[in-house]
């Protein structure tokens, strides 16, 4: 059974730091690409970042460039997202997707607000 459990999110201020982890179990992890997805207060699930299963390459949202950095260490089958310089438009729940199906973790709650 495919398993993808979201950690480390929270409430942080703006221009704060956050890192989430995502333990995936289930399947053969370096042999998937993943993302990072978003959604949020109202909207629709946004795409953020997404990387190879070998973490050479990645891409992210121009909302997220320069900010936010995926990672990945395929020896603890854990995905990574690196936020810096958060902003309050950034509060969502966040999550992880094992690329190419319909594998989601369940989830996690960040607020940016002073």
């Amino acid at each position: 059974q495919v398993r993808l459990v979201e950690s480390g999110g929270g409430l942080v201020q703006p221009g704060g730091s956050l890192t989430l982890s995502c333990v995936a179990s289930g399947f053969t992890f370096r042999d998937s690409g993943m993302s990072w997805y978003r959604q949020r207060p109202g909207e629709g699930r946004e795409l953020i970042a997404q990387i190879g299963n070998l973490g050479m390459n990645s891409d992210y949202a121009d909302s997220v460039k320069g900010r936010f950095t995926i990672l990945r260490n395929n020896g603890l089958n854990t995905l990574y997202l690196q936020m810096n310089n958060l902003k309050p438009d950034d509060t969502a729940i966040y999550f992880c997707r094992r690329n190419s199906y319909q594998h989601w973790g369940r989830g996690i709650q960040v607020t940016v607000s002073s």
